[in-house]
């Protein structure tokens, strides 16, 4: 035996040395401390013989018909389940508390996507989700680059190959008696740079040859409705949005061809995400539906 001072005792002990020991002074015999821990006998055998090299002594006594700990073997059992079990409790701790990235467009982070939401901490109360919202192109980017597990985004029709996808019609939105002045720029109200519907717009304009200016900008949908019924301007947007306040007659305005509300997911998918994908999916299947109709 090497001496227990020397700094090769001095490493962490490894668990699964310590699961063998601890199952064969359960059992009293490495036949079945085998058996129990699916491992073959000279396995066990070996890696008890690493454990006691570690630490400097023997751990049990071999010459009876059962295997025994020895009185040092009895002082380091005790530690040895304790570890066990807290890695048990760990592993488990962190199953339970499984992490999902969700993105999600800006005008399906509120009271949209809440019974999603609700529906999933029903089924995994555990679950921890982290949810992201804003502009579709940085969340998309964020999915490729593995940042997220799943996206729900507009994109043009067809742009990327996604899980599922609806057609988002847009119209052109204004506060009711609201006039354009053709004389003057179309004021226009929009998301920052980078939001594919203020990308939109400005093409659909340009290609029209209707000159325009940009009067408001807000990084929230709320935001820019309320500056769109206040009579600041104009904006494009999903038709589904329209509230009271609101009209979609704008007349002299290209018209849009409709985006796409797409769902990415990422190629793994554990029972929870494979939950809140068909929950997603049904949901977004019953709005669409109540939007055409």
């Amino acid at each position: 035996m090497t001496d227990p001072a020397s700094p090769a005792n001095q490493g962490l002990l490894d668990p699964v040395l310590l699961r063998a020991f601890v199952a064969v002074a359960d059992s009293g015999s490495f036949t079945r401390a085998a058996a129990a821990t699916h491992l073959t006998q000279s396995t066990v055998s070996q890696q008890l013989k690493r454990l006691e090299q570690q630490m400097g002594y023997e751990l049990l006594n071999r010459k009876g018909r059962y295997a025994v700990p020895t009185p040092e073997g009895e002082r380091l059992l005790s530690y040895a389940r304790n570890i066990l079990a807290l890695m048990l409790e760990a592993g488990s701790t962190m199953q339970r508390q499984r992490l999902l990235r969700l993105g999600v467009a800006e005008d399906f982070a509120g009271d949209t996507l809440m019974p999603v939401l609700l529906a999933l901490r029903a089924q995994y109360p555990d679950l921890r989700l982290e949810l992201s919202s804003g502009l579709s192109k940085p969340l998309y980017q964020g999915f490729r680059e593995g940042e997220l597990d799943l996206v729900l985004i507009k994109q043009r029709q067809a742009e990327h190959s996604a899980r599922a996808s609806w057609p988002e019609p847009l119209c052109w939105m204004a506060a009711k008696g609201w006039q354009f002045d053709s004389g003057q720029p179309l004021p226009l109200v929009s998301f920052p740079p980078g939001g594919l519907y203020r990308n939109e717009m400005g093409q659909l304009l340009d290609e029209a040859g209707i000159p325009w200016q940009l009067t408001y900008s807000s990084n929230s949908l709320e935001g820019v409705l309320c500056a769109v019924a206040a009579g600041l301007g104009v904006s494009l947007l999903p038709a589904r949005l329209l509230r009271p306040g609101l009209h979609h007659e704008v007349q002299a305005l290209p018209p849009a061809l409709p985006m796409e509300l797409a769902l990415h997911l990422a190629p793994v998918a554990g029972p929870e995400l494979q939950f809140l994908v068909r929950e997603i999916q049904h949901h977004c299947d019953l709005l669409m539906a109540e939007s055409a109709a």
